[in-house]
């Protein structure tokens, strides 16, 4: 399963050429596409996030139309369980066949819904063990999904979950920006959500061991919080204000739907720069002031279920919960990384650097954890502040 998502991954971004979704098809094979009907719902936000909507949005769109399959997306009317819920019944209504959850807001709707519908095939981005037990389990539920028999909550057969090593392209992009040489960097995440968290306590990893290996522990220092939601406002414009003015924050890795617009936006009054995420964020950030992006691999995990789906193999999928991360030495083979075309490259972190830590990793000569119950120990100077809102 991981093998062959991994072919190809990351390579829109990192010059990826997904080949096959354009290659000629057997008669079968497009008899089968064009009787899927994919339905794809927003969790909070909107198609037009520059994040985990609008790339979902895009890649199903995509693959639609190439493989002539029928198409749509829902709204929810609001941010709710029940609103959520609500889309995937007009979908079902509509007739679809395949529905595309993006994120772990949607546990909710897997738990109720998988059952409700079990002809209908769900595939849940970002959603794992933890977010079903704790939607299924409900209260009382102890934070860990070992303890339960997650298969109790939900029906695997027409669900396939996977979640992302966020703490990995965090690690490279905090790794990436003191090789850079900025030493005075900032998170800003949207909700204290495990992956948000990840992204967080794998940034600052990162950043430690840079900073370590330059010998300059004592001069990098990170601020670090979270918006308490995942779009920017002016308040949330106001503290990235603060930190690029008067503190003196070089960059600040913006992790977590919409909520980058506000570090853009300070960022632009004192020539700052930004850190993207989940996607190569560059062209909607600008060139210019992205430093990286820590990516996930959205697009390519939800070319290569559809396409799976297309061609029978749909027993490959349903009932996994995949955690995709680094799986080759090659990092346009990996499902986490840095974007080829979206990073700024220079002599303290070239391509080839780039290319030399994916290989640690790979190899475990460098090992990122994933514990997110406590900050991790560091020797540079990290200053929490909780949530702004």
């Amino acid at each position: 399963m991981k093998k062959r998502l991994a072919a190809g991954l990351l390579a829109g971004a990192m010059a990826l050429s997904m080949t096959a979704c354009g290659s000629s098809k057997s008669q079968g094979d497009a008899n089968s596409a064009k009787n899927m009907k994919v339905a794809m719902v927003t969790d909070s936000g909107d198609i037009t996030d520059q994040s985990f909507n609008q790339t979902t949005y895009e890649t199903c769109k995509k693959w639609a139309e190439q493989n002539g399959a029928g198409f749509n997306y829902y709204k929810p009317e609001r941010d709710s369980d029940e609103a959520r819920n609500a889309s995937v019944d007009q979908a079902v209504a509509d007739g679809a066949t395949v529905v595309v959850l993006p994120g772990y807001m949607f546990a909710a709707t897997i738990v109720e819904q998988s059952k409700t519908y079990p002809d209908v095939k769900f595939i849940a981005l970002d959603v794992g063990a933890g977010d079903i037990c704790e939607k299924g389990v409900g209260e009382g539920y102890d934070g860990d999904p070992t303890h339960y028999n997650v298969a109790d909550y939900y029906n695997k057969d027409n669900v396939y979950c996977c979640t992302y090593k966020e703490e990995i392209s965090g690690y490279m992009a905090g790794y990436a920006a003191v090789k850079l040489g900025y030493k005075h960097l900032g998170f800003l995440g949207g909700m204290s959500v495990p992956a948000v968290v990840r992204f967080g306590y794998g940034y600052v990893q990162g950043a430690d061991a840079a900073a370590n290996e330059l010998g300059i522990a004592n001069d990098v220092q990170l601020e670090y919080v979270y918006g308490g939601q995942f779009y920017g406002d002016a308040d949330i414009t106001a503290y990235m204000d603060t930190w690029y003015g008067t503190k003196g924050v070089e960059a600040v890795f913006a992790c977590g739907g919409g909520i980058y617009t506000s570090a853009v936006e300070a960022a632009k009054k004192t020539g700052g720069k930004v850190i993207g995420t989940d996607t190569d964020q560059a062209p909607v950030i600008g060139k210019d002031m992205t430093i990286t992006s820590a990516m996930k691999g959205l697009k390519v995990t939800v070319e290569d279920v559809l396409t799976g789906i297309k061609d029978g193999k749909w027993s490959d999928y349903a009932g996994k919960i995949d955690k995709l991360g680094v799986v080759s030495e090659k990092p346009e083979e990996n499902f986490v990384g840095l974007p080829i075309d979206g990073t700024q490259w220079g002599d303290g972190f070239t391509k080839d650097d780039y290319n030399n830590l994916v290989k640690k990793i790979y190899n475990k000569e460098i090992t990122i954890s994933d514990d997110i119950s406590a900050m991790p120990k560091t020797a540079i100077k990290v200053n929490e502040y909780g949530s702004i809102k």
